[in-house]
């Protein structure tokens, strides 16, 4: 048998032959299929063969989905390499969308993340009636209104999709002419979620390979695991005696309130209370309901402190107090952060920190660890995983004075307080030093565990385990790829990290089982046989034929995809067509467009001290004849503790002086229904169209001169007219004193010393 795959389109002698993944490819190429095969076997290979396979004998397109940019660009150069005959694009949001249309039409492997090709698809950009194949990478991921669902969606569903097939308007689909693989290494213990994947995806098969297969194991390289377990320095254990007192008083109090839970009740535990208290809310809850949340919120700070102490150390710790601390002094802070900053026993725990000079033993841990590791091994590659910033700074930091060690921290792109993120250049740049050398450590937090292009290591250190069999999957895969690794796993006795650890590795255990039941036990490629969960339909079905006659258009703004309110207004035959929308997120005639608001985003804008929703509101009305805002939830007065009076007023401020009404729908489906209802109305009942206007800039004279005005502290839109009538200019309200001020209807002592203020104060930016 020769070494190399040997096909019309795969590169001579560049991919090796191995009879478990022509085992994959060939159940792959007979139906849809979830492949899934340990860390470094080769999905991609399997998908190689597939995709070649479906272009030689059927023509037309196909497309490889992945979820990170990085991912993309690694598999673009692999099929570029590997297919040379065939053209190869690379989708990501960089890449323009009239240039990506281009693309599409000329290309035969488009490569991309999963949400440019939603877009394109909700745009109309492209569709996929010529596409034989999809590939989805990390198809775990096909789970609830990630792209992945959406886009498998309209591949099976829209008609006449699939080139190289004759399929009549309306008949079902072809199976020579729709086919997708879905690929991973890790789906989950749970059946109900495996299914869910393979529901959304189509999968008819699953195809499973394990490190115990005979086919497998001749390709596999030796895994050693290690546990170390270190003990909690004594200074950490009288500093948590002290936060434990806290963590008692708040459990009093919350029991007081008519609700109990353990001083040491576990996150998930103290998760389903606070859904429980939401809950309550939503039914029209009390004042204890609003303190036992924000009681609540109290305890799971206090809780965080006492794990990063006891698992991550002194450092850790004294930077997350300071930001608390921040958080408390900031005029947005929460309640719950602004009494922990005040409480005594909190304060002299912090204070308790400054006498602290006991590191905790994890890092001495570490420096020799990764020092035993790459003694005498020069081309050696470590990688220390950790789930905090802090702590990948401190352990950098830790490494830094070891021989021989050359560490660099590797984390996200978000920036935190006091934390710059790094950006895809600086990853990219840190991951070519780290394969080239100049780097031998990275000290990563959870961005390296699934998505880069980060080459196989020899040691993969945790420096905490996670309670989770996804990205402890992930994690040791990233070593044994190419030869024997080693894993270690660092545990502080008696801390969470003893729960974390015992989690993983039962949900691993029973990931194994689940999978091992849907492969059967003899063939390991069978159909599809796992149990479907039992589900309530996303609308009623009456409901959805109540709106489903031809001809209904939606514009919707591109921001809003993610509602998964666009989704169900296809499903209920509205046309969608994804735009930016300068003003509203819903333009459902000429004359009517739609703000939605979640309550949570409705109450944020109102605390976040820059008046957007107001300004927003504004735009609205003054734009189109029919504003309209629709606020989504059921828990609108349940929302970060503010007082109802204040979200009264503001709908108040909205509906009477703005002059926009107001719909409250209990959820995204609920929304949809009324966005369909608006647009039966507008575009069937009276006959009108869509039509695209609305900007920002065009303000007339006098909505530009009420919005200057307006934009003052304490001034809405009723005073500023006011304001105006009596003075007749900007600059006279602007040169009024505070007894002029106050002749003004509706203008007291504390909108003009606040007028006054902001007018004649001296700038200090």
């Amino acid at each position: 048998m020769s070494r190399y795959i040997s096909h019309p389109l795969i590169q001579k002698d560049m991919i090796e032959q191995r009879l478990y993944q022509l085992s994959v490819a060939s159940s792959a190429l007979r139906s849809s299929c979830l492949a899934v095969l340990p860390t470094g076997l080769g999905k991609t290979i399997v998908a190689l063969m597939v995709i070649a396979a479906r272009l030689n004998d059927l023509g037309g397109k196909v497309l490889v989905l992945s979820p990170t940019k990085p991912l993309v660009e690694q598999h673009s150069d692999f099929f570029r390499q590997s297919l040379p005959g065939c053209t190869v694009a690379t989708f990501t949001g960089s890449i323009p969308p009239e240039k990506r249309a281009e693309l599409w039409k000329d290309s035969q492997v488009i490569v991309s993340t999963p949400q440019v090709i939603e877009n394109d698809l909700r745009a109309r950009r492209i569709d996929l009636r010529d596409v034989v194949h999809i590939t989805f990478d990390e198809a775990h991921r096909a789970v609830g209104r990630y792209a992945y669902v959406y886009i498998a969606k309209r591949y099976f569903e829209d008609l006449g999709a699939g080139a190289g097939a004759d399929v009549d308007a309306g008949a079902g689909a072809d199976a020579k002419s729709r086919l997708v693989l879905g690929i991973t290494a890790s789906p989950g213990s749970n059946p109900e979620t495996i299914a869910d994947v393979c529901e959304n995806l189509h999968i008819e098969c699953v195809e499973v390979k394990s490190e115990t297969d005979s086919d497998v194991i001749p390709y596999l390289h030796d895994r050693d695991i290690e546990w170390v377990r270190v003990d909690i320095p004594s200074e950490i254990k009288e500093l948590k005696q002290v936060l434990e007192k806290v963590l008692v008083d708040r459990s009093s109090k919350l029991k007081d309130l008519g609700f109990y839970v353990s001083p040491d009740s576990s996150k998930r535990e103290l998760l389903d209370l606070q859904s429980k208290l939401h809950a309550q809310v939503a039914e029209g809850g009390d004042r204890d309901l609003f303190s036992a949340i924000s009681v609540l919120a109290e305890i799971f700070k206090i809780s965080h402190a006492i794990e990063l102490g006891e698992t991550q150390g002194v450092e850790a710790l004294r930077r997350y107090f300071d930001r608390l601390n921040a958080e408390a002094r900031s005029g947005s802070g929460s309640k719950a952060s602004k009494r922990l900053a005040m409480d005594p026993d909190m304060r002299s725990a912090i204070a308790m920190l400054d006498s602290c000079s006991e590191e905790h033993p994890k890092l001495d841990a570490v420096r020799r660890i990764v020092a035993d590791q790459l003694r005498g091994n020069l081309d050696s590659r470590v990688i220390v995983f950790t789930n905090f910033r802090d702590s990948a700074e401190m352990v950098t930091k830790a490494l830094s004075d070891v021989d021989g060690v050359s560490a660099v921290r590797f984390v996200g792109q978000a920036s935190k307080y006091k934390d710059k993120g790094l950006t895809q250049k600086q990853q990219t740049e840190i991951i070519s030093k780290f394969r080239s050398g100049e780097y031998n450590t990275l000290v990563a937090t959870s961005v390296a565990e699934e998505g880069l292009d980060i080459p196989s290591t020899d040691l993969v250190l945790f420096y905490e385990p996670v309670p989770s069999e996804i990205r402890t999957i992930q994690r040791k895969g990233r070593t044994g790829r190419k030869r024997t690794g080693k894993i270690v796993v660092l545990i502080a006795k008696g801390s969470r990290d003893e729960a974390a650890y015992w989690i993983s590795a039962r949900k691993e255990a029973k990931m194994l089982a689940t999978i091992a039941n849907m492969s059967g036990s003899r063939s390991k490629s069978v159909s599809m046989s796992v149990p479907r969960p039992i589900r309530e339909p996303a609308i009623e079905q009456k409901q959805l034929e109540e709106f489903s006659e031809e001809g209904l258009v939606a514009y919707i703004d591109h921001r809003e995809i993610r509602s998964g309110v666009s989704q169900i207004l296809e499903t209920a035959g509205v046309e969608v067509v994804m735009r930016t929308l300068e003003i509203g997120d819903y333009l459902l005639s000429d004359r009517v467009c739609v703000e939605r608001k979640t309550t949570s985003d409705f109450i944020s804008s109102l605390i976040s001290g820059r008046r957007e929703l107001f300004g927003q509101i504004s735009d609205l009305a003054r734009t189109f004849d029919k504003p309209v805002l629709i606020i989504e939830g059921n828990d609108l007065y349940g929302q970060r503790q503010i007082h109802p009076n204040a979200v009264r007023g503001a709908l108040t401020a909205i509906a009477i002086d703005f002059g926009v009404p107001i719909l409250m729908s209990k959820d995204a489906e609920d929304t949809a229904l009324m966005l369909a209802a608006i647009a039966r109305r507008e575009q069937q009942d009276h006959g009108r169209e869509v039509a695209m206007h609305g900007t920002r800039s065009a303000m007339m004279l006098p909505q530009q001169q009420e919005y200057v005005v307006s934009a003052m502290p304490e001034i809405g839109p009723v005073v500023a007219k006011n304001l105006l009538k009596h003075f007749g200019t900007v600059a006279a309200v602007m040169s009024a004193n505070r007894e002029e001020l106050m002749t003004v209807e509706l203008v007291g002592p504390k909108t003009a010393d606040r007028i006054r203020e902001v007018v004649g104060g001296e700038y200090k930016g």
